[in-house]
């Protein structure tokens, strides 16, 4: 059930002791129902998160940081919780990250898919969508490009004025949230497994927001 009255109508940004939280699969749970923002060239974007999918550092196989694999592309996850973390995939598509927990431990949240809110006309544009729905930022790659967030923004603060997520003006209880496998990560053998995936139930997307 999702509950509309029961958040001020202005929403703030997530603090750092969030993002700092030990589990990260509780954040990513947690992000299901917050509002990612994006400032870039003047204009405000945003989306509502209604996917993740939690990548659990040092011994997940299929995080870029496992077995402590540090690199110049890494670097960002060994940091302190609540910083932006994107990597190029295929070349191409722009994968935005939220690094969580404290400083050490490499645990990041991708984020898979948002619900459009704010400047859906500059969205439209940057995608160059005739129609602009939640179908064109259902996938990591698109909603990046919806946001105009690059890989140049890899270490921005998520406290600060390019990047940040809002607390929730909508409360989602935990059964509307559903666990499964992540999405490409077969290489990682039994932990391709793990139930770290999670989605806001479909059926209720065209009404919470």
């Amino acid at each position: 059930m999702l509950r509309k009255d029961v958040m001020k109508s202005k929403s703030d940004k997530l603090p750092l002791s969030f993002y700092q939280q030990e589990s990260v699969t509780q954040i990513a749970r947690e992000l299901i129902g917050t509002k990612l923002c994006s400032f870039k060239d003047g204009k405000l974007t945003s989306g509502i998160i209604t996917e993740t999918e939690a990548y659990e550092g040092i011994t997940d196989k299929a995080s870029h940081a496992y077995n402590n694999r540090r690199t110049a592309r890494t670097e960002i996850m060994f940091g302190e919780g609540g910083h932006a973390y994107v990597y190029l995939c295929y070349g191409m598509h722009h994968l935005f990250n939220v690094v969580t927990n404290i400083e050490g431990i490499p645990d990041a949240v991708l984020v898979r898919a948002i619900y459009p809110t704010d400047g859906t006309e500059t969205m439209k544009h940057r995608t160059g969508k005739k129609q602009f729905g939640h179908r064109a930022t259902n996938g990591p790659g698109k909603l990046s490009r919806a946001l105009g967030i690059q890989v140049s923004n890899t270490g921005e603060s998520l406290t600060g004025n390019k990047i940040w997520i809002e607390k929730p003006r909508v409360l989602i209880d935990k059964s509307d949230i559903i666990a499964g496998p992540r999405i490409g990560v077969d290489y990682a053998g039994k932990d391709a497994l793990l139930p770290y995936r999670y989605c806001l139930n479909p059926d209720l997307i065209k009404t919470a927001f």
